[in-house]
């Protein structure tokens, strides 16, 4: 042992020197990818990637609250998991900041929040010399500030219980100026979540939160349905993606399932591109 390694050895005390006995040191798929007991909420939990997330949460084993401003929605969701496991639906508008805080406080009264999935977002395609300040506003309040509300409020309830994570929907379009059509304030608004992700990640940290982003390339859902609709369009996704297919919503269950596990319980930070290699280029 070299001085400088001495010099580290005689500084640590007992708590650095027993800081992992609480962790298994073998790693158990079977286990550590699990959600067995944790309560995990997403928002536009009703369609499309909100909805995988959901399913594959329950099939994990988390209790699941599913949050989405069509009732219906979120309902038919819930219908769709009680053979699985533990399921409920609310009414919410992530704009509407009493809302949000009340919802997550009923919530958090019954087991807490371990895990939120801020998946609810919106899209206005148009030229940025088209875009009315009233369209661009809209995303914006649904983006980029019903997310940061919904973080800030569960953050509240899991900095109380010492412990948990947030996963926010960024975008390839957050990474990257985009180019196959205009989406300004779509693009402008996953930027901004991406660096909220790494500023809320290191803010909460100390409280044992973890904060990541899961950025997605374009997913076969109702949410792009006029690009599915577009073969020629569909045709330039695939060419500008190595592995030459859209993303399925199960693609980006299971980086959420992820990012919400015991699995990933040294990540944070961190925005995990699910895009067939489109940033790599």
């Amino acid at each position: 042992m070299d001085r400088a390694d001495r010099t580290y050895a005689l500084s640590m005390d007992d708590s650095d020197l027993n800081a992992d006995t609480s962790l298994d040191p073998v790693f158990d798929p079977a286990r550590d990818f699990r959600l067995d007991g944790k309560v995990l909420v997403v928002t536009g939990g009703g369609n499309g990637i909100g909805r995988a997330i959901a399913h594959a949460a329950c099939r994990s084993g988390a209790m699941v609250h599913v949050l989405d401003r069509d009732a219906e929605a979120g309902a038919r969701v819930v219908g769709e998991l009680k053979e699985h496991g533990s399921a409920e639906s609310h009414l919410l508008d992530i704009t509407d900041e009493p809302a949000v805080e009340k919802v997550m406080r009923n919530i958090a009264a019954v087991r807490g929040i371990d895990v939120l999935v801020n998946n609810a977002g919106l899209a206005i395609r148009k030229p940025a010399t088209e875009l009315s300040r009233e369209e661009w506003q809209r995303v914006v309040d649904v983006n980029l500030t019903g997310l940061f509300l919904c973080a800030r409020t569960a953050a509240r309830h899991m900095i109380t219980s010492r412990g948990g994570a947030v996963i926010n929907m960024a975008s390839i379009m957050g990474l990257s100026g985009g180019g196959l059509y205009p989406n300004i304030s779509y693009q402008a608004t996953k930027g901004a979540v991406v660096n909220l992700t790494r500023a809320l990640a290191v803010e909460w940290a100390p409280h044992g939160i973890r904060v990541n982003a899961i950025a997605p390339t374009w997913v076969r859902t109702e949410f792009i349905r006029p690009i599915l609709d577009n073969p020629e369009l569909i045709e330039r996704i695939h060419g500008l993606t190595p592995l030459r297919r859209i993303a399925e919503p199960t693609d980006i269950a299971a980086a959420a399932i992820y990012l919400a596990s015991p699995a990933s319980r040294m990540v944070t930070g961190h925005i995990l591109a699910v895009d067939g290699g489109f940033l790599a280029q």
